[in-house]
């Protein structure tokens, strides 16, 4: 498995930023590339920092030229402002990457979702998290795996209230998110990042659906 490439989008929020370091300190890849809006502070000698723009993606379409593609893009309405500009860095973008590495042969695109994606919930967010999956399936790739985690834990660069009292809420009584509510358990960025880096090494072919509870089980 080694000397593949990678490729990685939403490398600075939550679950990307720890994907990242694993891609780059395990052995299983011998380049990963990094698209972003702004340079990171990272220097590693199998970093490929690449700055883009996200609405011409199709300009850099060399750098999708990869094996396998990681995709952990994602917003709020508060940072978005609008459901316009929200469905664009949630479903546009990462509906565009997977395209671009479909064309050029990746083989594995590995997705982070939401635990309430459902193309045809009421629920604003689950429906966009529902019809970007509906997307991502009709895209060819010899694996698709797409990742459902359940209330995320970790330090964010921005403050989310509704997460940190959540995250409160599970610390003190852990118990009731045992049994039959085990799957809304809260669970770390750094667990969700490692299970995601761990399935793309497994000789899976087809969509596969990760819940939360399976993405603990893995990644934990």
């Amino acid at each position: 498995m080694a000397g593949k490439t990678a490729l990685i989008a939403g490398s600075t929020g939550l679950i990307g930023k720890e994907l990242l370091h694993f891609l780059l300190n395990g052995s299983e890849y011998e380049k990963v590339i990094a698209i972003v809006r702004r340079p990171l502070e990272n220097a590693h000698p199998k970093l490929e920092e690449k700055i883009v723009d996200f609405d011409r993606l199709d300009q850099y379409i060399e750098s999708f030229a990869v094996d396998d593609v990681f995709c952990c893009l994602g917003t709020t309405i508060k940072k978005a402002k609008t459901q316009e500009a929200m469905w664009k860095i949630d479903v546009d973008y990462p509906v565009a990457i997977a395209r671009l590495a479909s064309s050029q042969e990746a083989k594995r695109f590995l997705l982070v979702s939401s635990m309430n994606a459902d193309p045809n919930s009421p629920i604003f967010y689950s429906k966009m998290k529902g019809k970007l999956e509906e997307e991502i399936k009709q895209i060819p790739f010899e694996t698709t795996a797409i990742f459902r985690p359940s209330l995320l834990l970790g330090e964010r660069e921005e403050f989310r209230f509704g997460e940190k009292a959540a995250a409160a809420i599970f610390t003190k009584v852990p118990f009731l998110f045992a049994g039959p509510f085990k799957k809304y358990r809260a669970i770390e960025g750094k667990t969700v990042a490692s299970a995601m880096y761990r399935a793309a090494q497994l000789n899976r072919s087809g969509v596969t659906i990760y819940p939360s509870e399976q993405i603990q089980e893995i990644g934990g």
